[in-house]
């Protein structure tokens, strides 16, 4: 028959009884958790201990594999490393355990280590359970020292991610064990010099695995460094809030984001140089920018980092950003109080000068979008697009921010190089009629004809020879005044087809130069296409074979549930039937008890009541006997002149009716003695009377 176990059932595995522990959250079914691989049942000692509880692991069909045998005994001796105390392992084998076996062939080579308490990786991002940057760099340290100590024998356990992390530091039951902060679960799949490779390898984890090296499977000494480094930067990160929002869902990444240039590797990266300083950070981007595995940063660099990390700076920055959020809350306060009051100016809007208002979350992740788009468009050598994108981002950014004057630096950079200027210091062509040469002539014609008309009147009558000669000289003259003047536009003209020809050479130049740019552009859009296709290639066939996966799992899964369920149902409906005849039965008994334990208290209190009344009575009677008997001593003192032996019997007379005055006051004539008494002790030469 099938193992499927119920709360409270025993099974005795090399000798030793369990018992399978109920699920803390669902009374009545076993504790269990399901993975790609097997179903993991909690076992108890018989004493019901959490710190000696085992994990019995029951392997889906596909897995049961005869080499589990020889590879948990090499495991064995890595149990003492920090965070792999589940290679302590004992597999169930025919031979050892044929019995429990023949009873339950599911359990054929089903493999029994230690139980780790606590929440996993995947728990924590799942609840977005924000971090103190203390935890953040306890597990992050944690995680890296195991990795580290695992590389030093060779080891990787290939397959790293979130629900494969363990954290007991989280654990609600005392670490009696002291255990690391972070445990390793899922070992099977472990790299190792001695291990043999299995048959069905898994290819990584969607959120954790590198798709640049993902192919068939993982299985090699470098097959965790990309998972890790994204785990630890996880754990870092996981102090700041911005990057708890921030969250795909049961990891940081998506997938589909892996080993790209998106939002949130943005975000990260900022929030780890912020937070944990630039080293870290590098180690980050050369693990996200690695082409494969070996690349990535080792686990002893970020060993090395992180032992040299203060977590007063992480602190430092968190104050320092609430703080600053507090203030951003507050200012935008004040601006909301302002805007609801009337404005009595005009904004003032041709300066390029906007109005500052609070942003929410949403404008916020805007231009936090419309920045990275155009800083990749830059990259990728689109000066006219990132121009376009950069001033539709400009009228979200707040006035006088940094980011503002970033960008318009941005604007003026990129404009400057798609709109060049041209260059003022090249001579402009001259008109003729502006030329030097045709303003001299011009100047020397109009003096010789204006010097010329005074002279001709007054040589008129004296020679005609004269005016002759010197109608002569102005002819000349304007010849050549013309000619000279020929001469300038002629100059003018070739001077400015010259000018022409060096500005088509310089366009035919800048055009050649734009073609290159262009075809280079091409090119590399063309390499960047490829590499993207050859990419979804392989994520489309990594998303294949892990739907494939997991399609087989839920289908085993779910004939196994059915049949549970059918079974659970069952043995609920006879359990509650009989659990309720029980109930009834030692209610009524419960309740009978109660009714006669009732009654004897009843009975009890009244005969004690009783007695007290009696005693009260007695010694009442007493004391009245004894206060006349004092009042008789004070009284036969005064009497024998005795004053010192009278005061003192007269206070012991006071002090006793003062225990009980109420009673005394009622009684006889006490009250009279009383008075009688008091008159003494205030006066002494008062006479008692004879009571």
């Amino acid at each position: 028959m099938s193992f499927q176990p119920n709360p409270g059932d025993e099974v005795v595995i090399n000798d030793i009884a369990y018992t399978i522990g109920q699920h803390p959250a669902a009374p009545g079914l076993a504790y269990a958790q399901a993975g790609r691989q097997g179903i993991v049942y909690q076992l108890l000692p018989r004493n019901g201990s959490l710190h000696g509880a085992k994990a019995l692991k029951v392997f889906f069909s596909k897995f049961r594999i005869p080499a589990m045998v020889y590879q948990s005994e090499h495991m064995e001796s890595y149990s003492e490393l920090p965070g792999l105390q589940v290679c302590k392992r004992d597999v169930l084998t025919p031979e050892r355990n044929g019995a429990l076996i023949g009873k339950h062939p599911d359990l054929l080579y089903a493999v029994l280590m230690p139980w780790v308490q606590g929440q996993t990786w995947f728990d924590v991002i799942s609840d977005q359970r924000q971090l103190t940057a203390e935890e953040s760099l306890k597990l992050a340290r944690a995680l890296a020292g195991t990795g580290s100590a695992m590389e030093q024998r060779g080891l990787a356990h290939c397959d790293m991610s979130a629900p494969n992390v363990m954290i007991p530091f989280f654990s609600e039951v005392e670490n009696l064990r002291k255990t690391s902060a972070v445990e390793l679960v899922d070992v099977e799949q472990m790299y190792g010099s001695k291990m043999d490779r299995p048959d069905a390898l898994l290819a990584g984890s969607p959120g954790y695995a590198a798709h640049r090296t993902v192919h068939s499977g993982l299985w090699s000494s470098y097959a965790d460094r990309f998972a890790g480094a994204v785990i630890i930067a996880e754990m870092l990160s996981w102090s700041d809030p911005v990057i708890v929002e921030k969250a795909w869902g049961e990891s940081y990444f998506d997938q589909h984001e892996m080993q790209t240039v998106s939002e949130r590797y943005y975000a990260m990266r900022e929030s780890l140089e912020k937070r944990w300083g630039s080293k870290l950070s590098d180690l980050f981007i050369r693990a996200w920018e690695s082409h494969d595995l070996s690349s990535c940063p080792t686990f002893g660099e970020w060993y090395v980092a992180l032992a040299a990390v203060d977590v007063d700076q992480a602190n430092a920055v968190a104050a320092a950003t609430s703080e600053e959020e507090a203030a951003n809350s507050s200012e935008a306060d004040e601006n909301l109080t302002k805007s609801s009051e009337p404005v009595s100016e005009p904004v003032n809007t041709q300066d390029g000068n906007i109005s500052q208002t609070p942003h929410s979350p949403d404008q916020e992740a805007v231009v936090n979008r419309l920045f990275l788009q155009a800083r990749a468009l830059e990259d990728e050598n689109k000066p006219a697009a990132a121009l376009e994108v950069y001033r539709s981002l400009y009228h979200f950014i707040p006035h006088n921010s940094a980011m503002q004057m970033e960008v318009e630096a941005a604007i003026k950079e990129l404009d400057a190089k798609l709109n060049p200027k041209e260059d003022t210091d090249k001579p402009v062509p001259v008109p003729f009629y502006r030329s030097k040469k045709f303003m001299i002539s011009s100047a020397v014609l109009i003096v010789l004809l204006a010097g010329g008309v005074p002279t001709v009147k007054i040589l008129a009558d004296q020679a005609e020879v004269k005016q002759k000669e010197q109608q002569e000289a102005t002819r000349l003259a304007d010849i050549k005044a013309a000619e000279e003047a020929e001469a300038a536009k002629a100059a003018a003209l070739k001077q400015q087809e010259e000018q022409e020809k060096q500005k088509a050479a310089e366009a035919a130049k800048l055009d050649a130069e734009e073609k290159k740019k262009l075809a280079e552009a091409k090119q590399k859009e063309a390499e960047a296409k490829k590499k993207e296709e050859e990419r979804k290639a392989l994520q489309a066939r990594y998303d294949k074979q892990a739907k494939y996966e997991a399609y087989l799992v839920k289908q085993e899964q779910q004939k196994k549930e059915a049949a549970k369920r059918a079974q659970q149902e069952k043995y609920d409906k006879q359990a509650k039937y009989e659990a309720y005849l029980v109930w009834k039965k030692e209610n009524d008994a419960k309740l009978a008890k109660q009714e006669a334990e009732r009654k004897a208290a009843a009975e009890v209190k009244r005969q004690q009541e009783i007695a007290q009344k009696a005693a009260l009575k007695k010694k009442r009677a007493q004391n009245v006997v004894t206060l006349i008997a004092h009042y008789n001593k004070t009284y036969n003192a005064q009497k024998g002149r005795k004053i010192e032996n009278a005061e003192s019997y007269a206070r012991d007379f006071k002090n006793l009716y003062n225990t009980d005055a109420a009673y005394f006051k009622g009684v006889g004539k006490v009250a009279a003695r009383m008075s009688a008494i008091n008159k003494f002790l205030s006066n002494t030469s008062y006479t008692l009377p004879n009571l």
